[in-house]
């Protein structure tokens, strides 16, 4: 399973946010970022359950604003499909 989400979060307390969203086993990847949202993460798991419990933790992070989660289908020829071959 692999998501990511998209975080707004209070201004200047990216690098806070970001230090306690590594502390998170679902994390594989997590980076501030300029635009419409300050941070990227990247989240995965070997059963849906991972992907919620590594959700619900993120989003109780202190200073998170709001968030957009993004679950990546398999089977339309992603990249992520060839993992599963």
């Amino acid at each position: 399973m692999l998501a990511y989400i998209l975080l707004n979060c209070s201004p200047g307390h990216e690098k806070e946010i970001i230090s306690e969203i590594k502390k998170i086993p679902q994390v594989s990847e997590v980076n501030g970022i300029m635009g419409r949202y300050d941070i990227f993460v990247k989240i995965t798991g070997e059963i849906p359950g991972d992907i919620d419990f590594g959700v619900a933790k993120i989003r109780s992070i202190e200073g998170i604003i709001n968030s957009y989660t993004m679950t990546a289908l398999y089977g339309q020829g992603g990249t992520i499909d060839a993992e599963t071959k």
